[in-house]
């Protein structure tokens, strides 16, 4: 029987046109070629936008990479000729180190990198010039620097493509870690920025040092602050240090453990170092000896802290050439990292030192010396310490590093203060007839 055309399809009246089976394979013909114009236009679209945000990353990598502080065929040639040593060939000290000192515009790197430079090692230094204190002076320090062949470079711990830049550029034979977020009382208002530069930026660098091929050895600055609480003085190395004070000892202390690990896993040389109240030329302005000179002779009171029962607060006070010495020394006697591209091969030296002056010497006695020096008598403000992480006694034993480094400071605070007031009348110009500061 035959099968009518009209049984291929749905009887539904009014809605459905029954059409011959050749109109039939026109419209489908038509159907298809309809959908491959579609398909064409559809890859074509996909082709061009694929095209614009290839374009558009290209032209924003190049835009970050033209407009970065760092980079390029000149920056790497700078970068080179700062590092490489110049010591004498056959001279009693080696061919010389390669050292990358970060925090180089900093108080204690711009004296490292000076020291290392003056003695014939290759110095680059990183800084981030950031504005916790005037960056103008740091500024200074950068241009002393490069008046002895230190180039820094502006730049930041925590950005890895400008660490691994560096090591790519520079095999550096030791890193000398010194940036840092400085300052105890400053925790209380921006405590972020602790985390960011004491633990974020600090495991930025150690990522980067090992995976250096050769791995540095490191040297870094902790702090006395990590004893925190501890009341067993002279403070030894073999004290307890878990009882932090204030954040910043805290990120000083996780820097030590942070530390070990590295040195556990990896293979990193390390030696950290915990200072003891650095002072002296070119330091830190948010420092009491460096804002009481400046408010004593201005007129202005300066505010003096005493402990608990109107003790004077003490400080093992100690100057800056000494712990230049003691951080040198560290370089000098640092083992081999023993890991090469983040692989062990053995385990590799991991030392903690003090680096003090042993005597500790109260506030109201600096302030004395600082009126002698100054012929000024300070307005003082006598008031309880509050409770911002300050402790009330610091005092360093430093039998270890005596032995191990030959440490041996040199310099009393009467002497290392009469340096400090030299520079700083020399630096801000100041103008003892009129009591103004050329430069303010």
């Amino acid at each position: 029987m035959r099968v009518l055309e009209e049984d291929l399809y749905p009887s539904t009246p009014g809605k459905v046109k029954v059409e011959r089976v050749g109109s039939m394979s026109r419209h489908v013909h038509r159907c298809f070629a309809s959908t491959g114009t579609m398909f064409l236009w559809a890859l074509f679209l996909v082709a061009m936008t694929a095209t614009y945000l290839s374009v558009h990353s290209f032209v924003d990598t190049s835009s970050r990479y033209f407009t970065a502080s760092w980079g390029g065929l000149h920056w790497e040639r700078q970068i080179r000729a700062s590092a490489s040593p110049r010591r004498p060939p056959g001279s009693a000290e080696g061919a010389g180190l390669s050292v990358l000192v970060t925090g180089a515009a900093g108080f204690v790197g711009t004296h490292c990198a000076l020291a290392l430079r003056k003695r014939g090692d290759g110095v680059v230094g990183i800084d981030n010039f950031n504005s916790y204190y005037d960056p103008s002076l740091k500024k200074a320090r950068r241009a002393l620097l490069g008046s002895h062949g230190v180039f820094v470079v502006e730049g930041d711990i925590n950005d890895g493509r400008l660490l691994a830049k560096l090591f790519d550029v520079v095999p550096f034979t030791h890193v000398l870690h010194l940036a840092a977020q400085a300052g105890v009382r400053y925790a209380m208002e921006n405590p972020a920025s602790y985390v960011h530069s004491n633990i974020a930026g600090f495991v930025s660098l150690l990522e980067a040092c090992k995976d250096a091929d050769p791995q540095p050895a490191i040297v870094w600055a902790s702090s006395s602050s990590v004893y925190g609480l501890n009341d067993r003085v002279p403070f030894s190395e073999a004290h307890r240090t878990d009882q932090p004070a204030s954040l910043y000892a805290a990120t000083k202390k996780a820097g030590e453990e942070i530390t070990h690990t590295y040195n556990h896993i990896y293979g990193l040389s390390v030696t950290g170092l915990r200072f003891f109240t650095v002072y002296g030329p070119w330091g830190r302005p948010d420092m009491a000896y460096f804002s009481f000179t400046r408010n004593i002779l201005q007129g202005k009171p300066i505010t003096v802290y005493r402990g608990r029962d109107h003790v004077d607060l003490a400080r093992d006070f100690t100057y800056i050439d000494d712990i230049v010495r003691g951080c040198l020394a560290s370089l000098d006697t640092a083992g081999r990292s023993t890991g090469t591209g983040g692989k062990k091969r053995g385990p590799a030296p991991y030392r903690i030192f003090n680096l003090g002056n042993t005597s500790p010497v109260t506030v109201p006695t600096l302030v004395s010396i600082l009126e002698r020096y100054l012929r000024v008598k300070a307005k003082k403000n006598v008031v309880e310490m509050p409770g911002n992480g300050d402790v009330p006694y610091t005092h360093a034993n430093i039998s270890l590093a005596r032995e191990q480094l030959g440490y041996k400071p040199t310099t009393s605070l009467e002497m290392g203060l009469k340096k400090f007031v030299r520079w700083y009348l020399s630096y801000y110009g100041y103008n003892r007839g009129t009591h103004t500061f050329r430069n303010s």
